[in-house]
């Protein structure tokens, strides 16, 4: 078995990479999949930059063209040196593990394969194949406690060198911790926003983090689970007129998806009602909440809670990539998202 606990990831990256060549990375949290996923890549040496030495794949390329994965991993780089293989995937496609099966079974290649999947439970997909490898080793990315927070905002003030008042930090903390690369990236703003001073307070925060209240982003994922575009075009209008930036209506429906594909695992693996699931892990929902939360439990599968996870997710990152179109980018997913919603 070749799997790190949660806990062990941060400590073993800092020590170099590892020396298994064939190496996953996966879980809930899709920015912290994507960062770690990055730091590997630059740890192998290989020269990112290079489309000879790195192959980047998706799910769809290995159903296309099955063997390409073993292919690209058996072959030389163009012109000699290291090469790397950089996939992307849910985790459970079964062209992608029936090579993957093959490849544990063959001699150590110099290629890295790095793969980053989504959300997998124990004993299933890829992760299965590396409960029963050494060749494999996963790497599981859940989203940040309190204790990873706390640590993720020292470490981006410590860079920027800056101080931060107590409450600012505290109110700080409790608009991130979603997403990895999203939380990183608002911290990184925050930094910006201040240039000049020596200590973010709290005002500070609440100008650049956002300062809609949290009822009016409740009420736009509400209507996305829902499916309700008057209600989220409503909700929005009311966003808008508060200067907040939709990117934090993103994060918070990415948030509750994420909340809702671990409270719907739970109800499939145990047969559990949604209300029961809600009841031990929906502590943190407002009591209004609790009844729209269990109707969309009983109508989202754990499989589209997944995609549309991965679509704002993606979303995110373009927002941050594409700041100009941050509006645009948001609105199209949010409507796309809300689509499906009604389709529920």
């Amino acid at each position: 078995m070749a799997e790190l606990k949660a806990h062990e990831v941060d400590g073993a990256l800092r020590r170099g990479l590892p020396s298994q060549k064939l190496i996953l990375i996966y879980g809930p949290d899709r920015g912290l999949v994507s960062e770690r996923a990055q730091t590997l890549a630059r740890l192998s040496g290989v020269a990112l930059d290079d489309p000879f030495s790195v192959i980047r794949l998706d799910a769809g390329d290995l159903q296309a063209n099955p063997g390409r994965l073993i292919e690209e991993v058996s072959s030389f780089g163009l012109f000699g040196g290291e090469k790397l293989v950089w996939l992307r995937a849910g985790g459970t496609e079964k062209t992608l593990q029936d090579e993957l099966a093959e490849l544990v079974k063959m001699p150590p290649s110099p290629t890295l394969v790095l793969i980053e999947a989504g959300d997998l439970k124990k004993g299933t997909g890829l992760r299965k194949i590396a409960e029963t490898s050494s060749a494999l080793l996963a790497l599981p990315c859940y989203a940040d406690d309190a204790k990873a927070v706390q640590a993720l905002i020292d470490d981006e003030l410590a860079q920027a060198g800056l101080r931060i008042t107590p409450d600012a930090r505290a109110r700080l903390a409790e608009s991130l911790g979603g997403d990895r690369i999203a939380s990183r990236n608002e911290l990184r703003k925050l930094a910006l926003y201040v240039q000049g001073k020596q200590e973010i307070d709290e005002d500070d925060v609440m100008a650049i983090i956002g300062d809609a209240s949290a009822v009016s982003v409740d009420d736009a994922v509400d209507a996305v689970l829902k499916g309700d575009i008057d209600g989220l075009d409503h909700a929005l209008r009311k966003i808008a007129a508060s200067k907040t930036p939709l990117f934090l209506v993103l994060q918070g429906c990415l948030k509750q998806f994420q909340q809702m594909d671990v409270m719907r695992a739970e109800m499939d693996d145990k047969r559990l009602p949604a209300g029961q699931v809600i009841a031990t892990l929906g502590r943190g929902l407002h009591f209004r909440r609790k009844p729209l939360i269990e109707a969309a439990l009983k109508n989202w599968t754990g499989a589209n809670l997944r995609r549309e996870a991965e679509r704002l997710h993606n979303a995110i990152l373009q927002t941050r990539g594409r700041a100009a179109l941050e509006e645009q980018i948001a609105m199209h997913t949010l409507l796309a998202v809300t689509i499906a919603g009604r389709r529920r």
